[in-house]
Formats: structure tokens, C-alpha cells, sequence
């Protein structure tokens, strides 16, 4: 039997799970695996970075699951530094580019997996390419943050003056994190984002409490402001940060939290189906439509939303490590499908928990859904514990049948992994009054004897009565 070749673009969690997991299923003899990752480093935890910029993480190389000597020691071969720049389908080959030399290679395929993950949105505005302006999506955007803190420190060391300031433009999941990286540096941090909250992944309401408990960290939350530019010094360093209000914000560094989009240029340009989002779209076995020997996972693809019944993309580890061994054990001749999200997604500023899973208002609107809410005030653990901490819960409920939609919780230390119980409760389509009913564990260490989430399904439960 002739040896199968397996071609895998992108060397992260996707694409060296599933090289990984094809590897376990067929040794060397029967499918032989090259990868390509256009980076420096593999297999690393880009959720972690923020704790590394912020000290809490030691080193670089603690968020590295795993070296390129490692995966080449299970006899897959790992090209660093090679950008796969053209897919030749017709052909069954890839064009690659070697990054340091400018060489070009074709590599033939007769199985082929797309993990070429997100990249960071970077707006079009005068200044964006100052030094000092970073994005943050991969482990080498984030060496390149360090090196750019560690040069401001150094100057301001240098130069006697006192003072270290950031500016960090959006407000989602990275925008919190890096800013709360940045005041354990010691940085003066000011987050500007066009929204009326910070956090849009949360509704309004609760995006408030999260923009309070910011500001009370000294975390300066600018809400409504448009930056249109960056400005620079006499050196093209980054000097300050300009908004549509005529506001200027000082800033040693920049970093953009704005959000990421699917990395699919490729996909693209070889004709590959895209979604709304322009993630490539795949069945439950994470093979590409319409093509039987294309797979693709990670953050450039789309994924079902379970709840609303729709494609979306989602970029995050947990799901990128799943498609990635799901795709391994389609390609080893297995199978395994991804059946899809809930959209749940957890992060903290400071000692702020935030969580959410299911949909939002809007996004219960948007699906054509008609829903009552129910939000409430409890605390983490028995109010009389020494380690209570104060928690709002807001809870969507579907009018008619009661079906649970969607649950967003801030608060204090152990409030956010509460949104696990109920990405459960959606994942397998419970009513609130279902949820009401579950057993979970109680000691005043750890809840009050009625859990928040139960309260506020009981709250839930109310309204959907209450309205028929």
C-alpha cells in the first residue's frame, strides 16, 4: 500500500492536534505528515500571554505545550518559519515560502488540513504601524509586545522620568486582559472602545458593572470614543492615541483589543467555501464542504451555534484542541464529528470575574426568539464566609416554552466557572425550570445554600409565568 501524504498549515492547537492525533492512529510507513507554521513557536497557550506580559506567568516557554523537536520525534515533519502562500487543489500541492530565505517549494498532498487560526483587526487609521502598536493573537505578538514594554521601561529608567502609560483601543476579552497585563507592569492604563460598555460579548446591563469594577482599579474606561489616529514622535514611536472627540491619550504602547478575524485569505483564493464571518465552513467531521480530502479547524473556521441554530465564529483554544482531534482521527481513517457550541467563554480584570454563555438580547433578537430575563444579586459563597464576594447572574429564558437561551455572570473570585452548570443546562436543551431542579453540591465555603444560577432560574421561571 502506498504511503499517504498528509500536509497540515498552521502549527498550533488545531493543526498539531490533529497531526498528533492522525500520528497515534498510523505510524510513519502509511501516512506520512508534513506541517508548516509560518511562526517561531508551536504548540503554545495564546490565552496565557496576557499573564505572562503581566508576571504571573514566569517565562515565554511555560505556555509551550510542546517543541518543534517533539513533534518531530513522533516523526512528523514541522517546517518553521515556512508560509504556505497558494493551495493548488487541482494539483493536490501547496506552494510554501521560506521566510528567512524567500525561497519557494511545492509539497504534494493527498490529505490536507487549513489551521491557519486569526489574526488580529488592525483598522486603517494614520499611525497604525508605529512602533509600539500591537496586536496580540500568537506567541510571537506577544514576544514582540514584551520586547517593546521592556524597551519603554527601559527608556523611561534611562531618562529619569516617572510614569509608564498604555492605551488599550476595544474592550473585549483581550482589551480586559492586556489591561489588567499592563497595571501589574505598573502602566497608567486607559482603555478606549466605541461601545456604550465594555464588553460586548456581555448585554449593556451587565457591561456596566464590569466598566464600574474597572475604573474602581484604576483602569481609566473611556466608552463612546472612535480613535482615528495614532499619533507619532520625531522617531515613528508611538506618542499618543487620537479620538474622533478631539481627546489625545498619551501612550508609551498600544495594544489592540478590538478583536481578531478568521486568517482565510488562502482558503479564498483556492475557491474554498466561507461564512458570513468569512471562516471557512465544514460539516460535523470538520471536512471542508464539498471536499473529501480537505479538513480545516481552529480559528478560521465557523462553528454552529447551538442554541441559535447558526454558523459563527468563535475563536478559542478549547474549541480549536477539539476539531484538531477530531479532524486527526478523520484523516487516521476514524471518525469523530464537532457537534458544535454554546458560545461560553470566561476572562477576569483584576479580582473581576466575567462569563457568559448562550446569547445575548440581541442575539436572541436577531434569531427571531421572544424571551423574558431575570437578573440577581447573590454572593459566592454563604454571605456569612469570610470569602464572600458579591455576583450578579442575569438569565435569558424563551417566553413560550421556558427553554433556556443564555446566562452572563460578573462578580467576585468564584463567580465566573458558575457558567459551566449552565452551558450544560444549554448544551442539553434544559428549561430554567429544569435547572431549578438541578443537584448541585452546597457548604458555605463554596455557595449560599440556594446557587446563584438556581436563583436566578427560579427568577426566570417567575417571568416566563408571569408573561403567559
Amino acid at each position: 500500500m502506498a504511503t499517504e501524504r498528509l500536509v497540515v498549515v498552521g502549527g498550533d492547537a488545531a493543526g498539531m492536534s490533529a497531526a498528533s492525533q492522525a500520528r497515534r492512529l498510523k505510524g510513519p510507513a502509511e501516512l506520512e505528515i508534513t506541517a508548516f507554521e509560518r511562526g517561531h513557536f508551536t504548540s503554545y497557550s495564546a490565552c496565557g500571554i496576557p499573564y505572562w506580559i503581566g508576571g504571573q506567568v514566569p517565562g515565554r516557554d511555560d505556555l509551550i505545550a510542546r517543541t518543534p523537536e517533539e513533534h518531530r520525534a513522533r516523526d512528523i515533519d514541522l517546517r518553521m518559519r515556512t508560509e504556505v502562500v497558494e493551495l493548488d487543489l487541482a494539483g493536490g500541492r501547496v506552494r510554501t515560502r521560506d521566510l528567512d530565505s524567500g525561497s519557494e517549494a511545492w509539497t504534494g498532498y493527498d490529505k490536507l488540513v487549513l489551521a491557519t487560526g486569526a489574526r488580529p483587526v488592525r483598522p486603517r487609521l494614520p499611525g497604525i504601524g508605529a512602533h509600539g502598536v500591537h496586536g496580540v493573537q500568537t506567541l510571537d505578538d506577544g514576544q514582540r509586545l514584551m520586547a517593546s514594554l521592556e524597551l519603554a521601561e527601559g527608556l523611561k529608567r534611562t531618562e529619569g522620568t516617572e510614569g509608564r502609560r498604555a492605551v488599550v483601543v476595544g474592550a473585549g476579552y483581550i482589551g480586559v486582559e492586556m489591561a489588567e497585563a499592563l497595571v501589574a507592569r505598573g502602566y497608567e492604563v486607559t482603555v478606549l472602545h466605541r461601545g456604550a460598555q465594555p464588553m460586548a460579548t456581555l448585554d449593556p446591563d451587565m457591561g456596566a458593572l464590569v466598566h464600574a469594577a474597572m475604573n474602581r482599579m484604576g483602569i481609566r474606561t473611556v466608552s463612546g470614543a472612535e480613535v482615528t489616529k495614532i499619533l507619532t514622535d520625531d522617531q515613528g514611536a508611538v506618542r499618543a492615541v487620537a479620538t474622533a472627540a478631539g481627546d489625545e491619550y498619551p501612550a508609551d504602547v498600544v495594544v489592540l483589543g478590538i478583536g481578531v478575524e478568521p486568517r482565510t485569505a488562502l482558503a479564498r483564493a483556492a475557491g474554498l467555501p466561507l461564512g458570513e464571518s468569512g471562516g471557512i465552513l465544514t460539516d460535523l467531521s470538520m471536512r471542508v464542504r464539498g471536499h473529501e480530502n480537505i479538513w480545516s479547524g481552529g480559528d478560521c473556521v465557523e462553528v454552529l451555534d447551538l442554541v441559535a441554530g447558526r454558523m459563527r465564529h468563535i475563536p478559542l483554544g478549547t474549541h480549536a484542541n477539539k476539531h484538531g482531534q477530531v479532524i486527526g482521527s478523520g484523516v487516521g481513517g476514524g471518525y469523530a464529528t464537532f457537534p458544535g457550541v454554546v458560545g461560553t467563554a470566561v476572562s477576569k480584570v483584576c479580582d473581576l470575574e466575567i462569563a457568559r454563555t448562550g446569547l445575548r438580547e440581541r442575539d436572541a433578537l436577531a434569531a427571531g426568539l421572544r424571551f423574558v430575563t431575570a437578573t440577581i444579586n447573590s454572593t459566592t459563597t454563604a454571605g456569612y464566609y469570610p470569602t464572600a464576594a458579591d455576583m450578579t447572574v442575569k438569565m435569558l429564558a424563551e417566553l413560550r416554552t421556558g427553554r433556556l437561551l443564555g446566562v452572563q455572570i460578573v462578580g467576585g473570585a468564584g463567580s465566573a466557572k458558575r457558567v459551566d452548570i449552565a452551558a450544560v443546562a444549554l448544551t442539553a436543551g434544559m428549561t430554567v425550570d429544569q435547572v431549578v431542579s438541578l443537584d448541585l453540591g452546597y457548604a458555605p465555603p463554596f455557595s449560599p445554600v440556594w446557587d446563584p444560577v438556581l436563583v436566578a432560574a427560579r427568577k426566570a421561571v417567575s417571568a416566563v409565568r408571569a408573561a403567559g
